[in-house]
């Protein structure tokens, strides 16, 4: 049997003593997975396994940081290939927006907004945006995704005044965030309304994603690729390519390019955020 993961709906029978049994897992509508970590010290050479996050979704909020930790195109990037295969509704949110330099959001939030996504800019210290957040997920079932330290559990303590999540500090000697939610967990904030808060991840290597199908999870590819010259693309050297000519052009932005070339140069490889 699967293992049970946040968001399932499962078939169990509860006992007298309030342990149960988990006789079925219900079929999934769609799940966020990610290749296993590596185990520490581990030598094993082969393919990592499946890691299955969160299931049965209806947003995905992937958060980034403007600082504290660095914000990381790549790393966004990365994330947004899983939501993409995952099958859900996506919208990334620029968290801190209080320590923008002044040019931080005006290039980042535009150029993923461009693109298609929804873009939500918000900094706790500030209350910006909060309430936009909040007026989206309602009477969903919402997944919180992102780095660690990036600021996911004061997000929603600050949405759901009600709600205690453990939040951490920025390691100074590393720059990235401390683990602070270690497992997944899913809470009803209201009659409909369900959140769930994800431990933070320091690398994302996207499941079950072939180099010929890496394109199709950047979505401003799509209508662009049918137009080159060979249906077999990777978009990378061939001739005649309808996707080099787009980013020539400032069609497709260079940093979102250069992200899909690392991906597709170590798709096959286990490679950290």
């Amino acid at each position: 049997m699967d293992i049970v993961v946040v968001g399932d709906f499962v078939d169990y029978e509860l006992n007298r003593d309030g342990s149960g049994v988990i006789n079925k897992i219900e079929a999934r509508r769609n799940y966020l997975s990610r290749k296993a970590p590596k185990i520490k010290g581990s030598s094993y050479r082969g393919e990592r396994l499946e890691q299955i996050i969160a299931s049965n979704m209806d947003n995905l909020f992937i958060v980034s940081s403007v600082a504290e930790p660095p914000f990381n195109y790549k790393s966004l990037d990365r994330l947004l290939v899983a939501g993409e295969s995952s099958g859900t509704d996506i919208s990334i949110i620029f968290n801190k927006t209080d320590l923008d330099d002044g040019t931080f959001i005006e290039f980042w939030s535009e150029l993923y907004k461009k693109i298609g996504y929804n873009v939500f800019l918000t900094s706790v210290v500030n209350n910006e945006g909060i309430d936009e957040v909040k007026k989206h997920l309602q009477g969903k079932k919402n997944v919180f995704f992102g780095q660690s330290g990036v600021g996911k559990s004061s997000l929603l303590n600050t949405m759901f005044s009600e709600l205690t999540l453990k939040t951490g500090a920025i390691s100074s000697f590393t720059d990235r965030g401390t683990h602070t939610t270690v497992t997944g967990v899913m809470i009803k904030v209201d009659p409909e309304t369900y959140i769930i808060d994800t431990p933070g991840i320091r690398e994302i290597a996207p499941y079950g994603i072939t180099k010929e199908d890496l394109s199709h999870y950047f979505i401003e590819f799509s209508e662009i690729q049918k137009n080159c010259k060979f249906n077999t693309c990777t978009h990378s050297h061939e001739p005649g390519c309808a996707v080099t000519e787009a980013v020539q052009d400032g069609y497709i932005s260079e940093e979102r390019y250069d992200s899909y070339l690392r991906i597709l140069e170590t798709i096959e490889e286990d490679v950290p955020l």
